[in-house]
């Protein structure tokens, strides 16, 4: 009683400040004790005084709002509509029978009182619609005493809304589709009165619209005799064939039915086809799908043109329900709109397919397959060259934003492959999808799509989804296409050589396209020809990313007899041009291309003559193009019949190998390495000052990287240096070719030194510098070689060192000794004191003739003088101070 006092206090005093405060808070307690109520029985008045209560409310200022609204609706609607049927109640307790009955028919007209006077508080589009969709998901529901509780609800708002005009439903009333489009679904309802009432409401909903239409022409209208004259024009309703009674609603109401109406027309269709012959039962749910298809395809038969517009929405509506619709029938009615659409639009419906969710997951590709697979389906020559446009774009915008586009091509061709009528089409622009979709590998290399998240699918199936790798999908895609085009032993063969994997990598993406092409021609591909000829002018078009997948997969088809017909500007031409290209990948393709060229009688000597220019475009290569490259040009020095008078060319390379012997690769090391004494091989006598000079900085290079505990690198520097040392009839001592750790073999390391010393005085510096450099290197072990080996190198140097190079030593040993390898510290400690140890036996000569000296013993601290030493005993004052304050540091 309180909460009634309250409310006319409301109505009698609407200036109250907190007017508003007091009625939502009135407002939520009322709705409280409804949503306490039973959902499986009623057994009091309290839900009907509740929603009594929201009456007096809602006819109380100020009028609510949008959402307010529509939550009190959904409450309300929710709480009375989920009950059981009446006679299942009364069943339940038939003593109460009588009672049951009547407080059902009060709770009923409670609700539809509250509704009626909520669109009287606000009687105008947006209102109704605030109204009427929380009835619409009830009016699909598998219970029928459900439905017809939202359809009668639905169709009492509507007759309060005709009887209480002017009310204006303009064309612009974006829920008059879906509004209309349950309305006709209910007239195929298996229960006749459900039909009966739906057709009614469907009259009262036309004869609001030609009130309307008959206001805005000033044509004055007697309600009743408008609505008796739609009902017989409308025709009875049909109980033994609906479907007449849907075709004809949906012929009459053409003139309200905008592009928005037509697109909700549809999506309310597939809503019929949601609860499936489970929830319906077998016949009734025949009966639904039936409606749904009848009302589909009537509404894309007469408004196909209206839906030009919405097609994305369309689109994207028809994948979102698909979701929902497991039954195989009402799945195939689902997807008619896509085939009816494509037929007159295709190019719209494709646009809206690319915007699918990747990866596609089962209704995705469905959706891509109904182009094809069910009638009317569209021209697939016309859909291969729209999805071919959309495979030559780029994954990145010009502003860099990433794109789905080519992706969702490559994906939605993937389903079309699956359909044996396509490959005919197919095969006629083979070459172009296959070089389309390679290039599109290399653009999406280290691409992710922006904002992918995982379908529902997915979701449900693994609780932790597999990460989406755009460029695996492509590479996917072309492996599909080439196993449906019959070249099972090229994909085969790229398996086998990691040939797929090497494509969807940055630094190897031309060698797995390169493994295509190669195996193409091994196998003869009956294709290739056309992909030849295709190539040729693709050579010289789009970015960096384009010309060099285009010019590696061209390069390999230089081996065809048919390139002798192309015009040698395209072939030999192009690839020496390559040469001086900025990007090293295109170098070393184009190396490939002139290696290929020159197993032609007619090319060798064209291609010799490039040897030069092909050697210096490896400079400053990363090292796995180098060995590459060089394993390459093998070729040409094995095919010649004497080598080659000036040895210039194997200086150059030898000199472009050597700097990749302390690579991190392993590969690229030992392939270096080797590739560097089989050059050796090639050299003839006399040896050339150049010539002598490479092999000599060789030396150090070669006998620390010996020593980084790599069996295989170590047995390549062993066989590399023996070449060196019989070109070179160097007499090195025989345990510097031993590959056995120096860690205890301080003597070898030292004997080695003195003979590099006494043997190539000028290059001892070089000898130094070269160590100090390997002493700087990533790796552990040739840090430590090269500790070892400088603490017996500078002992070796006494006559030569200068200042300047022994503080530079000593600044690298110092730093070595805090090196994070334990073993480092320890030898650059070792080596610091073999250096002190040899200063002190030694006199070392001091460059400019300087002759202050002073006592060693001075830095022992028992001798304060030493000018009276004897001059056998005197030292050099810049070595005394340099080891004086070296050995401070090492008592530090």
């Amino acid at each position: 009683m309180d909460l009634v006092e309250n409310v006319l206090s409301l109505q009698k005093h609407p200036d109250v400040l907190n007017m508003e405060e007091e009625k939502k808070t009135m407002m939520k307690k009322m709705m409280k004790q409804i949503q306490e109520e039973p959902l499986d029985s009623l057994s009091s008045s309290i839900r009907q005084q509740a929603m009594e209560t929201l009456t007096q409310l809602s006819r109380s200022l100020p009028v609510l709002g949008m959402r307010e609204r529509f939550e009190l609706v959904n409450t309300c609607v929710k709480s009375v509509f989920s009950l059981p049927s009446v006679q299942a109640m009364q069943e339940k307790d038939e003593a109460k029978a009588e009672a049951i009955q009547i407080l059902y028919r009060q709770t009923l007209d409670a609700l539809q009182t509250l509704l009626n006077t909520l669109f009287v508080e606000d009687p105008t589009p947006a209102g109704l619609k605030s109204i009427l969709e929380p009835l619409g998901p009830w009016m699909n529901s598998g219970k029928a005493h459900e439905r017809a509780r939202a359809v009668k609800s639905c169709v009492s708002v509507l007759n309060h809304a005709l009887l209480t005009l002017p009310f204006f439903m303009s064309s612009g009333f974006l829920a008059l589709g879906l509004l209309l489009g349950r309305l006709i679904l209910r007239i195929g309802d298996p229960d006749e009165e459900i039909g009966r009432e739906a057709l009614d409401g469907i009259t009262i909903l036309y004869t609001i619209l030609e009130l309307q239409k008959r206001a805005r022409d000033k044509e004055e209208t007697n309600k009743k005799e408008l609505y008796e004259s739609n009902k017989r024009f409308l025709g009875p309703y049909n109980p033994v064939s609906p479907c007449q009674n849907i075709l004809r609603v949906i012929a009459e109401f053409g003139d309200f039915l905008g592009p928005q109406q037509v697109k909700d027309l549809l999506l309310a269709a597939l809503e019929g086809l949601k609860g499936g012959s489970e929830a319906l039962g077998k016949e009734s749910g025949e009966m639904m799908q039936l409606a749904s298809e009848v009302m589909l395809s009537s509404v894309l038969e007469w408004y196909c043109h209206r839906a030009l517009e919405v097609i994305p929405e369309i689109m994207q509506g028809i994948y979102v329900h698909l979701s929902h619709i497991q039954e195989p029938r009402a799945r195939e009615v689902a997807l008619l709109p896509i085939s009816l659409l494509a037929s007159s639009f295709m190019t719209e419906v494709v646009v809206a397919l690319l915007m699918c969710p990747l990866p596609l997951d089962s209704n995705g590709a469905e959706m891509w397959r109904q182009l094809i697979l069910r009638k009317p389906s569209c021209d697939i020559r016309d859909l291969l060259d729209l999805l071919l446009t959309s495979l030559k774009e780029k994954p990145v915008t010009k502003k860099g934003r990433a794109s789905i586009v080519p992706l969702a091509a490559a994906s939605g061709l993937c389903e079309l492959l699956s359909i044996n009528r396509c490959m005919g089409r197919v095969r006629r622009i083979y070459p172009q999808l296959l070089l389309a979709l390679l290039i599109q590998v290399h653009y999406h290399i280290g691409l992710n799509l922006p904002g992918h998240v995982a379908s529902c699918n997915e979701a449900k199936k693994d609780a932790q989804p597999s990460s989406f790798v755009p460029v695996r999908w492509v590479v996917k895609v072309v492996k599909t296409l080439l196993l449906k085009m019959g070249c099972s032993y090229e994909a085969t063969f790229l398996e086998d050589q990691g040939g797929w994997e090497l494509m969807g990598q940055a630094e190897n993406h031309h060698r797995g396209v390169s493994l295509l092409a190669r195996a193409m021609v091994h196998y003869s591909c009956q294709e290739l020809c056309r992909i030849l000829y295709l190539l040729i002018p693709l050579l010289e078009r789009g970015d960096e990313k384009h010309k060099i997948t285009a010019t590696a997969f061209f390069v390999e088809l230089l081996q065809m007899e048919q390139v002798r017909r192309i015009p040698e500007e395209y072939s030999l031409g192009r690839m020496a041009e390559g040469l001086n290209h900025r990007d090293p990948i295109m170098k070393v393709l184009s190396i490939r291309g002139l290696v290929i060229l020159a197993h032609r009688t007619e090319k060798t000597a064209k291609v010799q003559a490039l040897l030069p220019s092909m050697v210096k475009g490896l400079k400053s290569v990363d090292g796995l193009l180098v060995v590459e490259a060089v394993h390459n040009l093998k070729t040409i020095f094995k095919g010649q019949d004497r080598k080659l008078t000036n040895s210039s060319v194997y200086v150059e390379m030898l000199q472009i190998l050597l700097p990749h012997f302390s690579d991190s690769r392993e590969d690229v090391r030992s392939s270096c390495i080797n590739l560097y004494g089989k050059v050796v091989q090639k050299l003839r006598s006399p040896c050339t000052p150049e010539t002598e000079e490479q092999l000599v900085n060789t030396l150090v290079p070669l006998l620390l990287t010996m020593q980084e505990g790599n069996a295989k690198v170590s047995q390549k520097c062993v066989k590399t240096l023996f070449r060196c040392s019989c070109f070179m009839a160097w007499e090195l001592p025989k345990k510097a070719y031993s590959r056995k750790p120096w860690d205890s073999r301080q003597q070898t390391v030292t004997k080695i030194c003195k003979y590099l010393v006494n043997t190539r005085r000028d290059s001892a510096f070089t000898f130094l510098s070269q160590s100090l450099e390997y002493a700087e290197n990533s790796r552990a072990s040739l840090r430590k070689s090269a500790v070892i080996f400088i603490g017996s190198l500078v002992p070796c140097m006494e006559s030569i060192m200068t200042e300047d190079r022994l503080n530079e030593v000593k600044a690298a040993l110092e730093n070595l000794r805090h090196d994070p390898e334990a073993s480092v510290c320890i030898y650059a400690a070792q080596a610091q004191d073999n250096i002190l140890a040899s200063c002190w036996r030694n006199s070392w000569p001091l460059p400019h003739g300087d002759t202050w000296v002073c006592d060693p013993a001075t830095m022992h601290r028992w001798s304060p003088s030493c000018e009276n030493l004897p001059t056998s005993h005197q030292r050099r004052s810049w070595i005394m101070k340099a080891l004086g304050s070296w050995k401070m540091s090492l008592k530090q």
